[in-house]
C-alpha cells in the first residue's frame, strides 16, 4: 500500500457539482485554504484544511506543494494528435489572405497532411505524438481524447488508431480514442461520395472488430458531410457500440447539432455558427457543447457563443483542437485563457470547462475530474497566486507540479544557466 500526503496547497480548487455541470452552477468552485491531499493507492482518500499530522505514518511519503494552489488535473477532450509533417509553409499564405479553398486546390490544407500521414511510418507517427503528449503534460493535462482522421483510407487510419493505441499504454496521459474516417472527401472520392460514405460504414466494423476506438465522429459541414450523411454513418456506429462526438456548426449551421441530439452524442463540438434555437434544444440535453477557441483564434474566425450556452443552460466544455492546421499549439493553458478573454467565460466556468464537464464527456466524471475523496489523484499544481491569476496571466506556463493516479510526472524546472 502506497501513501502520499500533499501539503502546502494555498488554495485548493474544485467544481464538486454532479456532471453534467450546467448552467450557473458553472461558477459554482469550492475551495479550501492551506488545504492538503491524502493519496493511498492512486485515490484520494482525504481533503481537509491546516493540520494534517495525524494522517501520517512511518509508510507515508510527505510532498511539499510550496504553496501552490491545485486544481484537479486538465481534460483536453478534443484532439487531433496524430499526424505526419506539419503545415508551417502555409502560414505566411494565409496572412497574406490566400483563401483555404485555393490552397486546397493547390495540394495543401488537410489534403497535405493527409499524404504526410500516409508517408509517415508508424516510429514517426508515434515519436511525433509522443513528445506533443510530453508537452501537453507539462500544461497539467493529465486526460485527453485523440482522434484519428488524417488518413482517410482504412490502412492509414488503423495505423493512426494503433499509433493512439500504444500511446494509451505508455504514457502518463490517459488516451481515449475517436475514429473520424469521416474527417474529409478525399480528392479521388470527389465523383464518388456515396461510395466513400459506403466504406466508411463497412470500416467502422473493421474498428469494431480490432478495439481500436471507443467513439466515432463526423465533420457535419458545407463542403464536407452533410446532416444525412452523418446520421447515416453515426447511426450504424451507434449500432456497433460506439459512443458518438460530432464536429459540426463550425462554418455553417447544416443540422449536425440536431443530429447529435438525435443521437444522444456525448459532444457537439465548434459550434461558432449554432443557432439560438439550437442552444436552447442542446440545454435541455446532458450532451456537452465543446468549444475550440484556439481555432478561432489561429484562423481569426469568430468565437462560439459560450455566454449564450451557459446562460441558457447548457453544459460547456473547452478543448484545444489540437491538430497541423488550425491549432499548432499543445498549450491547453492557453486555450483557458482565451476561453476566459474571448467567450467571455468567469475563470469558475473556465475551470468547470476544462476538468469535470470533459470528464463526462468521456464517461470519466466518477473517477477524474474534480478533487473528491474517492477520485483518481490527477492533480494540478500552479505557480499562481488564485485561479483568477492562472486565467489573466497568459501566455506562460503556470504548471509547478503534475501527479497522475497519485505519481509524480511532471515538475517545472526553472534554473537559469
Amino acid at each position: 500500500m502506497s501513501q502520499l500526503l500533499i501539503y502546502n496547497i494555498k488554495t485548493l480548487y474544485s467544481n464538486n457539482n454532479l456532471a453534467p455541470v450546467k448552467g450557473k452552477l458553472m461558477q459554482d468552485i469550492s475551495s479550501i485554504d492551506n488545504a492538503y491531499i491524502f493519496i493511498e493507492d492512486k485515490i484520494i482518500k482525504n481533503i481537509g484544511s491546516g493540520d494534517y499530522k495525524h494522517l501520517i505514518t512511518k509508510d507515508t511519503e510527505v510532498f511539499d506543494a510550496l504553496n501552490s494552489i491545485a486544481i484537479p488535473g486538465l481534460v483536453d477532450s478534443h484532439t487531433h494528435l496524430v499526424f505526419g509533417g506539419s503545415r508551417e509553409h502555409e502560414f505566411s499564405k494565409k496572412i497574406a489572405g490566400v483563401d483555404y479553398l485555393d490552397i486546397l486546390k493547390s495540394g495543401g490544407g488537410i489534403l497535405s497532411t493527409v499524404q504526410q500521414t500516409k508517408e509517415a511510418s508508424f516510429e514517426e507517427l508515434y515519436n511525433q505524438a509522443k513528445k506533443s503528449l510530453d508537452i501537453m503534460l507539462s500544461f497539467g493535462v493529465t486526460t485527453l481524447e485523440a482522434k484519428s482522421g488524417y488518413g482517410l483510407e482504412l490502412e492509414t487510419e488503423i495505423k493512426s488508431l494503433r499509433v493512439l493505441k500504444k500511446l494509451k499504454e505508455n504514457h502518463p496521459i490517459d488516451v481515449h480514442i475517436t475514429y473520424l474516417g469521416a474527417h474529409a472527401l478525399p480528392s479521388e472520392y470527389k465523383t464518388r461520395r456515396e461510395e466513400f460514405i459506403e466504406t466508411i460504414i463497412n470500416d467502422l466494423e473493421v474498428i469494431k472488430n480490432e478495439d481500436l476506438a471507443e467513439y466515432a465522429d463526423v465533420f457535419c459541414e458545407t463542403g464536407v458531410f452533410t446532416a444525412t450523411e452523418t446520421k447515416r454513418i453515426l447511426s450504424k456506429a451507434k449500432a456497433l457500440g460506439f459512443k458518438l462526438r460530432v464536429h459540426t456548426d463550425e462554418i455553417d449551421s447544416i443540422g449536425g447539432t440536431e443530429v447529435a441530439l438525435d443521437l444522444e452524442a456525448k459532444t457537439v463540438d465548434h459550434l461558432m455558427a449554432i443557432t439560438d434555437e439550437d442552444i436552447k434544444k442542446i440545454a435541455k440535453t446532458n450532451t456537452i457543447a465543446n468549444l475550440l477557441p484556439s481555432t478561432s483564434f489561429f484562423l481569426n474566425k469568430e468565437f462560439a457563443p459560450a455566454r449564450k450556452l451557459i446562460d441558457a443552460g447548457a453544459a460547456v466544455s473547452v478543448s484545444s483542437d489540437y491538430n497541423p492546421g488550425s491549432t499548432p499549439s499543445e498549450n491547453y493553458q492557453l486555450t483557458l485563457q482565451i476561453s476566459g478573454n474571448k467567450l467571455r467565460m468567469l475563470p469558475q466556468e473556465v475551470l468547470t470547462a476544462a476538468t469535470i464537464n470533459p470528464a463526462f464527456s468521456l464517461d470519466l466524471e466518477n473517477q477524474v475530474g474534480s478533487l473528491q475523496v474517492g477520485k483518481q489523484a490527477d492533480i494540478l499544481l500552479l505557480d499562481c497566486k488564485n485561479l483568477d491569476y492562472f486565467i489573466y496571466h497568459y501566455g506562460i506556463n503556470h504548471t509547478k507540479f503534475v501527479f497522475k493516479n497519485g505519481k509524480l510526472v511532471f515538475k517545472q524546472q526553472q534554473e537559469l544557466i
